[in-house]
């Protein structure tokens, strides 16, 4: 136990200095290139403000439990922001930085192009049109469509038409306004059935229930009804039993480690998220143990938050399975990174008889941007065997 504890406060304690080295390099870039001729303030007073807001969003949320609501709110806001600001600032100031260094060497750049007083204003306006296109995007959902075919038969029914919606991060920056505006966009689309693929709740399960989401929650309509299953976000804010609680309550059915026969026609299975064994103690079901005395005949449908390990539901003979998580990178270029972290990190993957939709997500984790991908609401048929 001590030498877990150890590893764990070692890896807190390099993660903020890394942090911090990381913001120290962005303002003092920040003030050579551009806000030492822009601001009227002494070097001081930048640095303070500076610091304020580079550790706004640890102050708002290790002070959840001692500060006034109020006050942990703007803090998590202010660095939410701050954190997709910091994101793309770095990233164009090592570039620019590189850039310079390889030019001492080479002297491949007009000098007027490395030294002008134009390379900080250039730098601030790629930044922040990268920041405002990011804010703009992530609040302007799209409509993903897909049309499977599933080779069963699935009792009377001859096809399914399902919306997914996975990543929804309810909490403080997805607020009730937001959530109502989902609620229309997907009655609007007269599902049989709605999935929510994980993360419904930003890990804060207060937050929701002060702005009393579950109403909203609860006008989700579709005949099949409304199912859903835990994320790793869920797991994180510490209050699983809360959330399943208070999704129960608006008229979820929530889905850990079970599976339900819908309409007589076909099979749901909802895992309990992969994370679960680092908080619980206890890892999730294997899926083929989910699937023991079914009806393997019947189409079955999974929804498993994470898309890994897409070889088990394979195997175990699911046939469709959906999932977010992946965000699709939320911020280029991380989708990098997940097209190599999972099989399909994003849209549908087809093997033979097996087939996975990954959603990109509505909403996002930490700044509230989206850069080099879409939010969206997934529309899904599908098509049975007559």
């Amino acid at each position: 136990m001590k030498g877990t504890r150890f590893v764990l406060y070692s890896a807190v304690g390099i993660g903020f200095a890394l942090y911090t080295g990381l913001c120290y390099y962005v303002g003092l870039r920040g003030w050579q290139l551009f806000f030492s001729s822009f601001l009227l303030l002494p070097e001081k007073v930048y640095w303070i403000g500076f610091w304020i807001i580079a550790m706004a969003y640890l102050a708002g949320r290790l002070g959840e439990r001692i500060l006034p609501e109020a006050v942990s709110h703007a803090f998590s806001m202010i660095g939410s922001y701050w954190l997709g600001i910091m994101f793309y600032a770095l990233w164009v100031l090592a570039a620019v930085d590189l850039m310079r260094g390889l030019n001492e060497g080479f002297h491949f750049l007009p000098h007027a192009l490395t030294r002008g007083p134009w390379l900080g204003r250039a730098i601030f306006l790629v930044v922040l049109g990268l920041v405002l296109y990011g804010l703009w995007n992530a609040r302007h959902p799209i409509v993903n469509r897909y049309n499977l075919t599933i080779g069963k038969k699935a009792g009377s029914l001859g096809e399914l038409h399902i919306v997914l919606v996975s990543d929804i991060h309810l909490g403080a920056i997805m607020n009730n306004g937001r959530l109502a505006a989902l609620v229309e966009r997907v009655n609007a689309l007269k599902p049989d059935l709605i999935l929510l693929a994980g993360d419904v709740i930003d890990e804060n399960v207060e937050r929701v229930i002060r702005q009393d989401m579950r109403m909203n929650l609860s006008r989700l309509q579709a005949p099949f009804g409304v199912y859903a299953v835990l994320g790793n976000h869920e797991y994180l804010g510490g209050h699983v039993r809360e959330a399943l609680a208070y999704m129960a309550e608006a008229g979820v059915h929530m889905l850990r480690d079970a599976s339900v026969k819908v309409a007589d026609s076909f099979y749901l299975v909802g895992r309990d998220d992969r994370s679960a064994r680092h908080f619980t103690g206890q890892g999730r079901r294997p899926l083929a143990n989910l699937l023991e005395g079914l009806d393997l005949s019947l189409p079955v449908i999974a929804l498993d938050h994470q898309p890994s390990h897409l070889e088990e539901a394979e195997r175990a003979g699911v046939d469709l399975q959906l999932s977010g998580h992946t965000h699709k990178g939320q911020l280029f270029p991380i989708q990098l990174l997940t097209r190599h972290l999972f099989a399909d990190d994003f849209g549908l993957l087809e093997r033979e008889d097996f087939r996975v939709v990954v959603s990109s997500g509505f909403g996002t984790w930490g700044p509230p941007l989206r850069v080099g991908n879409r939010p969206e609401i997934v529309e899904i048929d599908v098509h049975f065997r007559p």
